[in-house]
């Protein structure tokens, strides 16, 4: 009798559900154990995100992100349809300001076209406003597929189809570690005891450097975290804007900078900045977690990248500090919003792996250590890609594994 492969999958946001459920797909006769240390899923970063579903804009042709962006779009908006889960196709404008800006724009486009991003295409002023009669800009991107999804309702939907499917889901148990023995067998060490498996694909996101070392994995790429704030504004600016208005990132800062974002719930939200954050888990008040402060504070890559990137911290610090000079900021794009108001929204805490050598990890990374996968990087457009992702990932496991698998 052959005995039945057993994985464990830790990580209960969007990119283990989804990973869980390629398990189950390629490999119908596998146990399969979900954990997950909150007593929800999506309760970290799949679920204070914008929601937005990336086209595949602006990521290096040919990485892994450009390549599993595209295929994330396609197989979300069909898991969506399956689901009955809101799926809009609102479009996005990237909005140029002046003529510098402008030059910028075109290396994007060329980038959008690299990857096969459908009908993205650069615009004038006068289309822009055509297009989006409240955005004011000298020209911009317009990407008519970029969409908008709750990923939290995805997780939900994933998790409820795993546990339909079989998927032993333990929430509220956090895994500690886990070694490979010599055996082959990895032993995972959980807060409710130890249990063996035969593979193991660790998706466990702000924790997930932690998670790695614990297990044996190289110290590096270590997880840096940078929050973002996000703003919803008053009912009367729902229908401000038909879709997404963008700024041209700033190629001196890593991040994309704020922006306007219809909800699937139709309510409009201004967000993301990007600042460091003094906590991985921490969404509301101060937000300060010592043992996360104290990470952060002896981590001579973090400091390297620091020196580097003064400026920006300078500039995403006036938003932090004022949320009217936050909105201002948006202003710039969609005058209209001047001196809106608006509620806060819990913050968002981004999971950014950083080099020993200082610099921001761009790529998706996942390292192996014998049979344990670990997904050490999967910033935006982490959510977007999550189906595709684990297709990448279990066909890596299948393949190094040699396993007997549905294609």
């Amino acid at each position: 009798m052959v005995e039945t492969r057993r994985f464990a999958v830790v990580g209960g946001g969007i990119i283990g559900a989804a990973v869980v459920r390629e398990l189950n797909r390629r490999l119908p006769d596998a146990e399969v154990v979900l954990f997950e240390k909150e007593r929800e899923p999506a309760a970290h970063q799949t679920g204070h995100n914008s929601g937005v579903v990336h086209a595949g804009l602006y990521y290096e042709p040919g990485g892994l992100k450009a390549r599993l962006c595209r295929r994330g779009v396609q197989l979300m908006r069909d898991y969506a349809a399956e689901r009955g889960l809101p799926y809009e196709r609102c479009g996005k404008v990237v909005v140029a300001l002046d003529a510098d800006e402008r030059g910028r724009l075109e290396a994007i486009h060329d980038r959008a076209t690299k990857n096969g991003v459908p009908g993205v295409r650069l615009i004038s002023g006068g289309e822009l406003r055509e297009l989006e009669p409240e955005a004011r800009g000298v020209a911009a991107l317009h990407s008519p597929e970029t969409a908008i999804i709750d990923y939290a309702a995805v997780t939900r939907a994933l998790v409820d189809d795993a546990r339909r499917a079989g998927v032993d889901v333990r929430l509220g148990v956090e895994v500690l570690g886990a070694d490979v023995g010599t055996g082959g067998r990895v032993r995972v060490r959980t807060s409710q005891g130890d249990e063996l498996f035969d593979n193991v694909i660790a998706c466990a996101g702000l924790q997930s450097d932690r998670l790695a070392r614990r297990s044996g994995a190289a110290r590096s790429p270590s997880i840096v975290p940078f929050f973002g704030q996000y703003l919803v504004l008053e009912p009367r600016f729902r229908d401000i804007t038909r879709g997404l208005v963008y700024p041209v990132p700033d190629p001196k800062y890593p991040f994309l900078g704020v922006h306007l974002t219809k909800r699937v719930d139709g309510a409009m939200t201004v967000g993301p900045n990007a600042f460091l954050s003094f906590s991985r888990e921490v969404y509301r008040g101060l937000g300060v977690d010592l043992r996360d402060v104290v990470d952060v504070a002896v981590d001579p890559g973090f400091w390297r990248f620091a020196v580097g990137n003064l400026a920006g911290a300078r500039r995403e610090l006036g938003g932090v500090l004022s949320a009217r000079r936050f909105v201002r900021a948006a202003a710039r794009y969609v005058p209209a919003i001047e001196g809106a108001r608006y509620a806060r929204l819990p913050r968002g805490i981004r999971a950014q792996a950083l080099g020993a050598d200082g610099r921001l990890v761009d790529d998706f990374v996942i390292q192996h250590v014998g049979p344990v996968a670990h997904l050490r990087n999967a910033p935006s457009p982490g959510a977007t890609s999550s189906l595709a992702i684990a297709e990448h990932v279990v066909g890596g496991v299948v393949e190094r594994n040699g396993l007997a698998a549905r294609p």
